[in-house]
């Protein structure tokens, strides 16, 4: 599978240029131009066999660790997740690497060239979406890349998500809560439903002993319909040593051991505990209980909804060893603010700095503040700052008078870690800029790649 000659040129920024321009046209149920994309690109979501995750949270991880623990057993593995912290070719793994820029460039070259043509088969009013079109880019560049395994993290439900064109044998469910309910459905019930319809007749569904009762009375009777296995999980794996920090990884670990378990089994492989243990400790999962600054303690993490908010409550202790903590909170304005702040004011945070995560969707700090009033919270213990590396420089001069007793939670939208993992990297590049003379401009991948490096870096 080859781009046209036409589209062979495109550089890593020109991709991400594309994909970006698509942004402003949101996103559409159904799979009928998923499946053209598929055609139109030799059909590589055929090319491997497939793990596919799907849940309200702890997707990303899980399919990284699943991916990592069947790497680790000698299979040419590819991972896709979604979303990206800082550049779009995050989200592609092989191996545990991401794509390196040309050959992301050329599998969203060929992937805008397929959407091309489909597009041209289409009502005037419709169009291949951002999501479709990376979705698609990421199939083709597996294919071309010969993994013999992918695990596919789903993006918005299941039944519907783009990522369903594949025909995983294995589908994992992290958990259900509530959300998209103006897409997935009212209750858990009606959302669990949209993600396990992908399961398919004879396949084998991996479940958490911790899913909610209506999610799991649906997952068994779709099983029994299908007549597939389950396989149940409990809470944690058996003893290994996680580099992902908090409770809800473990939890995410023993999943992802399950589900390559299952894959590996049909494949005639033994699990391997040593491959385990050694992929439990090299996966990290970037942007979850995050460390980037050490004296003050600065922990960024993407917990977006109620669900993962009360996760990472549970995790922190763990994390921040009795400090007391400022809150750097941005939140997008479709999700359940006043449960999550319930979740981490006064407790777990005693001080709060509420800014915009870079969205169009961004709650305003003032309704937060709000909130936070209505909640009871001492409002002479928060700060409105609407630029986020403001609020979490505020944050950090409050923390650092005390260094060894208090520390900074920046949370609320995954796209206020970016931000702040992208302003990071700002500072290291100027930084790194001025104290050499003799430094080069670097091209806008090289720029990238320096900012996905960034994001493991410190602050301070």
């Amino acid at each position: 599978m080859h781009p046209p000659e036409r589209t062979t040129s495109w550089t890593e920024a020109q991709a991400e240029q594309r994909l970006r321009s698509l942004e402003l046209f949101g996103m559409r149920f159904g799979l009928d131009r998923m499946r053209r994309l598929m055609i139109a690109l030799g059909s590589p979501e055929r090319c491997a066999q497939t793990v596919h995750v799907l849940g309200t949270n702890g997707k990303s991880s899980t399919t990284r660790m699943t991916a990592a623990i069947l790497s680790s057993h000698g299979l040419r593995t590819g991972a896709y997740t979604s979303p990206h912290l800082i550049s779009y070719r995050e989200r592609v793994l092989i191996d545990g690497c991401e794509l390196d820029a040309g050959a992301f460039a050329a599998a969203v070259a060929r992937a805008s060239w397929a959407a091309e043509r489909v597009n041209r088969t289409l009502d005037e009013d419709d169009h291949v979406t951002q999501f479709e079109l990376l979705t698609a880019a990421s199939f083709w560049a597996m294919a071309e890349q010969d993994v013999d395994v992918a695990v596919v993290e789903a993006g918005l439900g299941g039944r519907y998500d783009a990522t369903s064109v594949i025909d995983s044998p294995i589908a994992v469910l992290t958990n259900v809560g509530l959300e998209h309910t103006r897409w997935l459905g009212p209750t858990l019930s009606d959302i669990a439903e949209e993600k396990l319809a992908v399961v398919r007749p004879g396949g084998t569904l991996v479940l958490g002993a911790w899913l909610v009762a209506p999610a799991l009375a649906v997952a068994e009777r779709l099983a029994g319909e299908r007549g597939a296995q389950i396989v149940r999980v409990h809470e944690e794996s058996p003893a290994v040593t996680l580099a992902a920090k908090g409770a809800f990884q473990r939890r995410n670990f023993a999943l992802a051991r399950a589900a390559a378990q299952a894959y590996l089994r049909g494949a005639g492989i033994e699990l391997d505990e040593r491959a385990v243990g050694a992929a439990a400790a090299a996966t990290e999962v970037p942007g979850r209980l995050q460390v980037v600054g050490e004296r003050p303690l600065i922990v960024l993490d993407g917990a977006h909804n109620p669900d993962a908010v009360a996760a990472l409550v549970q995790a922190l202790p763990e994390v921040l060893d009795g400090r007391r903590t400022a809150l750097v909170m941005g939140v997008l304005e479709d999700k359940d603010a006043a449960s999550m702040l319930g979740e981490l004011l006064g407790g777990a945070c005693q001080r709060a700095w509420f800014t915009a995560p870079p969205s169009s969707r961004a709650l305003s700090p003032a309704a937060l503040q709000s909130l936070a009033r209505q909640l009871g919270f001492d409002t002479d213990a928060v700060v409105c700052e609407a630029h986020p590396e403001r609020a979490l420089a505020a944050a950090r001069r409050w923390a650092a008078e005390c260094p060894d007793e208090r520390a900074v939670l920046a949370t609320g939208s995954i796209y206020l870690v970016g931000e702040l993992l992208r302003r990071l990297d700002d500072r290291t590049s100027s930084s790194s800029s001025s104290s050499s003379t003799t430094t080069t401009t670097s091209s806008a991948s090289d720029a990238l790649s320096a900012r996905r490096a960034a994001s493991r870096g410190r602050i301070g």
